[in-house]
C-alpha cells in the first residue's frame, strides 16, 4: 500500500519472515531457530500489550523517562520511523511531521492505531522491513536487546537513510542483567525473555559493520522507579557523572550513515560564503581578499563591519574596488558583538557552505580550503578550527587565554559527549541548511553569546551533527589589538557553560 508517497509492502506472515510447512503451520525444531524465536516473542509481546496501558505498572516511570530523553535527541517536525513501536507512545511524543511505527505484535499495532490515528502503524518484522521510504530519524528503543540478528536489521535500515538521517537507539546496560533477572523471577515487573546483552563497544561494532558511524553515546537512568524528587535529582545529575554513569540502566546512541561524500564535487559542486566580521581591522583587509582561496562552484566574501573607530569600512570599499574579480559584499553591523556580526552575514549569504574567518588573520585564509574539503568529503557536518595542536606562534595567545581554552575544551567535551579541543577558534564551517536548523532552535539556549562560537557549537550538538576538528597554525596579529576582554568575557562564557549544561547534559 501507499501512504503519503511511501510504499509499504504487506503480506502474509510467511512473507514477513516466518517459515511454515505446506499448510501454513509453524515448524518447531529441537534447536532454537529464528522462526521459533520470533514466535515466542510475538506471543510474549501480545501478552505484555494487555498490561501496557496501565499507568501504575512498574515500568511506566522508566518509559516516561525514555520519552523525555528521546525528545532531547530528536527534534520535532521530522519524518520519523520507529521500529519496535509498541503502542506508539514514544513515536507520538516526538511529534513527527510524518510518523510510521513498525511492530510484529498484532495486539501492539491494533492499540497503537486506536490511540494515534494521525500516525501510521504497520505490522511487520524488523528483519523484513516493508518500507522503501526515506526518513530523517529512525528510532530503535529497547529493541536491539530483543533481536535475533541485529546486524541484518541495521543493514535493512540503511536504505531508509539520507545523508542527514540520524539513527537513535537505546539498549540495556550489561550490569543490569542480574537485577532485571531477579525482578522478573519475583514477578515484580520487568517481564522479559532472554536478552542480547551488549557492551558499548559491541553496539558500536555492530553499527560499524552495518556502515553507521556513532556520533555520541549517553548513559542514562540510574533509578528507573518513581521516588519523587530523589529519582529526579539522581537521574538528572548523578546519572550523568562518572562513576555513577557506569551503572546507568540504559545507553543511548546517536549514529549517522557512513558515506564517502556528503556532496559530490563532480556532480553538484557547492558554492561557498566566507563571513568576515571586521572591527578595527583596516590593516588586514587587502591581504584577506588576496588570500581567501576559490572554493567550489563560487566563493563570495561577506564583510560585516562592526562600528570600527579606524577606517575599516572605507578600506573594505577600496579593496573591493581594487579586486573586481573577487566576489565581495559589505554590510554595516546593526547590533554588537562578533556573534551578531556572524549571524548578520549568515542571513545574507548565498553560498551552500558557510564559513567564518576572523579578520585578524591569526588563522591563514588558505586553510579554509581544508574546511571545505572536510565538508564535501563527508568527514563531518560541522568543522571546528583547533589552534591547540600545532605550536603557537610567539605572542599569538597569552598564557591565561591558553588556560581558559583548555578549561572550556574539557568542559565542552564532557558536556557534548564529543571531543572538543578548542571552543573559541573563530574559524568554523557548516552547510547553510544546517545553519538554518541551528537558527530555528536558537531559543533553546538563548542569544547571549557575544562571539557566536558557543551558539554554533551548542546548536550543532543539539542537532547531533558530526563535529570534526581541523588543526590550524595560529599566528600572532600583525595589525591592531584583540577585541576580547579575557576576564570579563571569560566570566560570561563560564555562565554560558553552566546554563547550557542544564539544557544538554542535565536534562
Amino acid at each position: 500500500m501507499t501512504i503519503d508517497g511511501y510504499e509499504f509492502i504487506t503480506g502474509s506472515e510467511g512473507e514477513n519472515g516466518i517459515m511454515g510447512d505446506a499448510d501454513g503451520n509453524l515448524m518447531h525444531e529441537t534447536v532454537l531457530t529464528p522462526e521459533c524465536y520470533r514466535k515466542d516473542r510475538i506471543n510474549h509481546w501480545d501478552r505484555v500489550s494487555e498490561r501496557k496501558d496501565n499507568s501504575k505498572r512498574i515500568g511506566a516511570f522508566y518509559h516516561n523517562l525514555i520519552e523525555h530523553y528521546y525528545r532531547s535527541l530528536v527534534p520535532a517536525g521530522q519524518k520519523i520511523i520507529e521500529i519496535g513501536c509498541s503502542h506508539g507512545d514514544l513515536l507520538a511524543a516526538l511529534r513527527p511531521s510524518f510518523g510510521v511505527g513498525i511492530d510484529f505484535s498484532d495486539n501492539m499495532i491494533r492499540r497503537a492505531r486506536n490511540k494515534y490515528p494521525q500516525l501510521h502503524f504497520i505490522r511487520a518484522d524488523a528483519h523484513a522491513l516493508p518500507c522503501n521510504g526515506i526518513f530523517d530519524a529512525i528510532i530503535l528503543s529497547d529493541l536491539i536487546n530483543d533481536l535475533w540478528d541485529v546486524q541484518t536489521v541495521l543493514e535493512k535500515i540503511k536504505p531508509m537513510c539520507h545523508p542527514g538521517t540520524r539513527l537513535v537507539l537505546n539498549y540495556y546496560n550489561n550490569l543490569w542483567r542480574l537485577p532485571l533477572g531477579v525482578v522478573g523471577q519475583l514477578k515484580l515487573g520487568a517481564e522479559m525473555l532472554e536478552q542480547n546483552w551488549f557492551s558499548p563497544n559491541d553496539a558500536k561494532n555492530l553499527l560499524q559493520l552495518a556502515d553507521f558511524e556513532v556520533i555520541k553515546r549517553q548513559p542514562a537512568i540510574l533509578i528507573p522507579l518513581n521516588l519523587r524528587f530523589i529519582s529526579h535529582f539522581i537521574n538528572r545529575y548523578l546519572a550523568r557523572i562518572a562513576p555513577f554513569s557506569w551503572f546507568d540502566m540504559t545507553n543511548f546512541i546517536v549514529a549517522r550513515p557512513q558515506r564517502e561524500k556528503s556532496m559530490s564535487l563532480n556532480t553538484e559542486t557547492p558554492s561557498v560564503s566566507v563571513i568576515v566580521p571586521a572591527r578595527n581591522e583596516a590593516g588586514n583587509i587587502e591581504k584577506i581578499i588576496e588570500s581567501v582561496p576559490r572554493m567550489g562552484a563560487d566563493t563570495e566574501l561577506i564583510f560585516v563591519e562592526g562600528h570600527s573607530v579606524d577606517n575599516t569600512y572605507d578600506r573594505i570599499e577600496r579593496a573591493m574596488a581594487a579586486f573586481p574579480s573577487k566576489k565581495c559584499r559589505l554590510f554595516r553591523q546593526t547590533g554588537k558583538g562578533k556573534g551578531d556580526a556572524v549571524r548578520h552575514g549568515f542571513e545574507r549569504a548565498e553560498g551552500d557552505i558557510l564559513m567564518i574567518l576572523d579578520a585578524d588573520m591569526t588563522v591563514p585564509p588558505e586553510d579554509l580550503a581544508r574546511f571545505f574539503q572536510a565538508l564535501v568529503d563527508g568527514k563531518g557536518e560541522f568543522v571546528n578550527g583547533v589552534r591547540l595542536v600545532y605550536p603557537l606562534e610567539k605572542q599569538s595567545m597569552r598564557f591565561f587565554n591558553i588556560l581558559g581554552n583548555k578549561f572550556f575544551s574539557l568542559a565542552f567535551s564532557w558536556m557534548l559527549d564529543q571531543p572538543i579541543k578548542d571552543t573559541l577558534c573563530g574559524t568554523k564551517a557548516l552547510t547553510k541548511s544546517h545553519y538554518r536548523l541551528i537558527a530555528q532552535n536558537r531559543a533553546y539556549f538563548g542569544e547571549f553569546d557575544p562571539f557566536g562560537d558557543f551558539d554554533l557549537l551548542f546548536g550543532a550538538a543539539r542537532l547531533n551533527l558530526k563535529i570534526v576538528e581541523m588543526p590550524v597554525r595560529y599566528r600572532a596579529r600583525s595589525y591592531g589589538n584583540t577585541n576580547i576582554d579575557r576576564w570579563r568575557h571569560g566570566l560570561l562564557l563560564l555562565k554560558m557553560v553552566v546554563f547550557a549544561a542544564q539544557r544538554i547534559k542535565f536534562i
